[in-house]
């Protein structure tokens, strides 16, 4: 067996702490070996003010993950990817389509890995909505992606600034599984975005897409909703309804329940960049981001009451 790959964490964050940390222990193919972070240091670990620091002083770093907000994040992946490193990029992969682009040319230029993830995709029951589709109809779609963001954002700023996406933070988890499952690509025709009178990304999204072959899909982001969350998408075809619910992680079909499972997305997405590693190539899927992107392009605005985080 050849050693484990080395790599460094950039961002000790929540997602950081309670995804990437753990993940990287059940992946025997990567070792955790050093953490870059503005504002944390990890117990064990040797840590770095940031990305700059950590390659200078860890030389024998092979690849470096990313879990910082997209802003910002082009000049790490840059720093990395020119000192010959292995690079996965937490979702959503950069602040525009148009850097990620430009980290997937430098990537090839360099010789390294470049792994754009979207963790929802590896939810239990994707890939096997993906393939009942596979040779489906499709009718219409419909995703309804409702959570509270007091819950899951508590005080991050970020996500309210440009680059940030807004709502579109969680809903890009919901459009990154729909260009996954459904067997033709989508486009947006219509959006329409309401906007805190005090921020600058969305709070709440209802975007109008069409397949290929014209059939509609809907889909209404909303970080309003307290309580139980809702993560649902539903496909209606010339077969039974196909539905995911939880993300991804239970698959109803024809209103049976076939699929519930646990969550282990992140282990999922390590366990892929160490394949992609080895087998000297990359995946930069952008299709969510450009739908995002679109939904900006195309979004009405309305402006709607002020957010504070103490309601």
């Amino acid at each position: 067996m050849s050693d484990p790959i080395q790599l460094g964490l950039v961002g000790l964050g929540t997602i950081a702490r309670n995804q990437h940390l753990p993940s990287l222990e059940d992946v025997p193919a990567l070792r955790l070996a050093a953490i870059a972070s503005r504002h944390a240091g990890h117990e064990t670990l040797p840590s770095y003010h940031d990305v700059v620091e950590m390659l200078a002083k860890e030389p024998g770093l092979q690849a470096v993950s990313l879990c910082t907000p997209p802003q910002g994040r082009f000049a790490q992946a840059v720093a990395a990817i020119n000192a010959g490193k292995h690079v996965m990029l937490e979702k959503p992969p950069g602040a525009s389509v148009s850097e990620v682009e430009g980290l997937a040319r430098l990537a090839r230029e360099k010789g390294v890995t470049l792994f754009a993830t979207w963790h929802s995709r590896e939810a239990a029951a994707v890939e096997d909505a993906r393939a009942l589709l596979a040779e489906a109809t499709i009718r219409r779609a419909k995703i309804t992606w409702k959570e509270d963001v007091r819950h899951w954002h508590p005080g991050q700023e970020w996500i309210w600034q440009p680059g940030g996406l807004g709502v579109f933070d969680p809903g890009i988890n919901a459009l990154s599984i729909l260009t996954r499952i459904l067997p033709e690509p989508v486009h947006p025709v219509a959006a329409h975005l309401e906007v805190p009178e005090n921020k600058q990304a969305p709070i709440a999204a209802k975007l109008d897409m069409q397949t290929a072959s014209g059939a509609p899909v809907q889909a209404e982001f909303d970080w309003r909703q307290t309580g139980p969350q809702t993560w649902d998408i539903l496909v209606e075809t010339d077969g039974p309804d196909i539905l995911l619910r939880e993300g991804g992680a239970k698959l109803f079909v024809g209103g049976e329940e076939r699929i519930s499972a646990e969550d282990r997305e992140y282990r999922r997405l390590y366990a892929r960049f160490a394949e992609l590693i080895a087998a000297g190539e990359s995946d930069v899927d952008l299709s969510p981001l450009q739908l995002v992107a679109d939904a900006f392009l195309l979004g009405a605005q309305t402006r709607v009451e002020a957010f504070h985080d103490d309601p």
